[in-house]
């Protein structure tokens, strides 16, 4: 996998944004925060500020292999505002390339139909948003080229399942024991 890019919003939860991007470049992935506001200080949820490597228009999408929603409110419904972040979903899945969105952010893959007949998770009270998904509750879920996570306390594993795709599940049982933390 070249490069995943991890994008923020105004209100991302930052744990999961956060634990995501750690994950990921523990397993040496190359990880871009792209944050889709104007400027590179993106706050998160609570408060937190965190600066993002580029702003949305500087990324360059042929170069990018995964697209990661981080969840949290009102961070989803402002990724699921943004123009230019829905058409290079639809082109990631046209595409068949990777996806993945955790908490309250499969959402946006849910409004745009992607998630139809296909077994997806979220947090909890965001299944009607999901439109003709088949809700499974579970922490972590894949369909095809999709990747849906529950919240905040499954982060880690949202990110070992990415790692799982990107560099086989025997990377990814290392990493996880190297962190303690108990895989899938």
């Amino acid at each position: 996998m070249k490069e995943i890019a991890v994008h923020l919003a105004e209100g991302f939860e930052e744990i999961e944004a956060i634990s995501i991007i750690d994950v990921l470049r523990r397993a040496n992935l190359k990880v871009t925060t792209v944050s889709i506001t104007e400027k590179l200080v993106v706050t998160g949820a609570h408060q937190i500020q965190v600066t993002a490597d580029k702003i949305f228009e500087e990324v360059d999408y042929s170069e990018i292999d995964m697209l990661v929603l981080p969840g949290g409110m009102p961070g989803s419904a402002n990724l699921k505002a943004h123009g230019g972040l829905r058409e290079q979903i639809l082109n990631f899945n046209d595409s068949e390339k990777q996806l993945g969105a955790i908490c309250a952010a499969p959402m946006v893959f849910g409004n745009l139909g992607l998630l139809k007949n296909k077994k997806a998770t979220c947090y909890p009270g965001f299944e009607d948003e999901l439109h003709g998904a088949i809700i499974t509750g579970n922490d972590v879920e894949q369909a095809g080229n999709i990747i849906t996570g529950k919240g905040a306390g499954v982060a880690i594993k949202f990110a070992l399942k990415i790692v799982e795709n990107s560099k086989g599940e025997k990377a990814a049982a290392e990493l996880a024991k190297k962190m303690i933390v108990e895989h899938m």
